[in-house]
């Protein structure tokens, strides 16, 4: 007997879409081919989380798995034609097999399920068809595949600058992806006809890839800016100088002007996110940090310099 779908999430089927959506998430990084290589029964329980999820967490797909309209694979069951009774369908000849229209095929019924029609009218718009979308040839509709969905993490930097990934699929296959420069975190990218098969000819689905970045620990990103705090020294900021400034395409030389203060923010023009509408710029914040050790020559002097000049940042 097939594994019920609810069983496999560890769920019961009064959950919530978020239930689900939290114990495939759990699940499936537990599970995941990456995480556990070379262990088949991870593998295993992966192809089947993730199967359990596609349904699950379609509402529609979830009403007919209640209903029993499909099986744990989301394929139609074969509908139930029970012996015709007394007069059921009984003509001169008495009781009559159900035959195929016009096509004249024997067994089309034993093949026809009413839930590829309510599938095919009411499943148009989220396959992305339209009132055409399905043919129909005897007792057969050709519809669009499903979109299938995945999640992918990248690096900050392969986020701004681009990368190109490789998204192992549950059924152990993979999928080739150029990251575009400038991607965003939540962002969706369609990869067209990856997704499943169409039936009787239809076009395929797609593969819908969710983008998750990860952060950086010294770059933040602000629209298509990126931010970036700059340590310098005591000296630095009293005599000014040119520092090394980290950006995601290089390091860059920055003139630090004389008497320049904690908090103050240079522009680095070009050198933040590009994207198809432009590049947007590198904001740099400067933070003076003082040595660990204070020695006496660096004591005696800013003791001297103190008396001898009246200075007030504008404490209240």
């Amino acid at each position: 007997m097939a594994d019920d779908l609810y069983d496999i999430l560890g769920v019961s089927r009064r959950a919530t879409d978020e239930d689900i959506r939290k114990a495939f998430r759990k699940l499936a990084k537990a599970n995941h081919p990456d995480v556990n290589p070379g262990n088949a029964a991870a593998g295993e329980r992966f192809k089947k989380i993730t199967a359990a999820n596609d349904i699950l967490s379609d509402p529609e797909k979830r009403r007919q798995y209640d209903a029993g309209e499909i099986d744990g694979k989301g394929d139609p069951r074969r509908p139930f034609w029970g012996h015709a009774g007394a007069g059921a369908g009984a003509g001169p000849g008495g009781p009559r097999r159900p035959q195929a229209a016009r096509g004249g095929q024997a067994g089309a019924f034993e093949d026809f399920s009413f839930s590829d029609i309510f599938s095919d009218v009411f499943g148009a718009g989220s396959a992305g068809g339209g009132a055409g979308a399905g043919r129909r040839e005897g007792f057969g509709f050709a519809a669009r595949g499903q979109d299938l969905r995945y999640s992918l993490e990248v690096d900050f930097l392969e986020a701004v600058l681009g990368a190109k990934k490789r998204v192992t699929l549950p059924d152990g296959g993979v999928l080739d992806l150029a990251v575009p420069e400038g991607v965003t975190d939540g962002q969706t990218l369609r990869l067209k006809g990856k997704g499943t098969q169409g039936s009787l000819g239809a076009e395929a689905g797609d593969a819908l890839i969710e983008i998750k970045v990860r952060p950086h620990p010294d770059f933040k990103r602000d629209g298509d800016d990126i931010l970036f705090e700059l340590p310098i020294t005591i000296d630095e900021a009293v005599l000014g100088g040119r520092v090394e400034v980290p950006t995601p395409s290089g390091r860059v030389q920055l003139a630090i002007p004389k008497g320049t203060s904690s908090g103050k923010t240079f522009r680095l023009k070009g050198k933040g996110v590009r994207t198809r509408a432009g590049s947007g710029d590198q904001l740099v914040t400067v933070k003076i940090v003082l040595p660990h050790d204070i020695d006496e020559s660096l004591s005696y002097f800013f003791s001297e310099w103190r008396q001898k000049h009246g200075y007030d940042p504008g404490r209240k």
